[in-house]
């Protein structure tokens, strides 16, 4: 067996994790996307 499994640095689950960047990702792209949309709407 790996001498790394055996100790691990974080024993949380990787789901939880990859959920979180996932929807931090999301959040930052929609405001990005936000700020683009009113700009364009404010200058129209």
């Amino acid at each position: 067996m790996n001498e790394f499994e055996q100790n691990p640095q974080s024993k949380n689950n990787d789901v939880v994790d990859s959920i979180k960047g996932f929807a931090f990702s999301a959040i930052f792209f929609l405001l990005i996307f936000a700020i683009g949309v009113t700009i364009s709407v404010i200058g129209s």
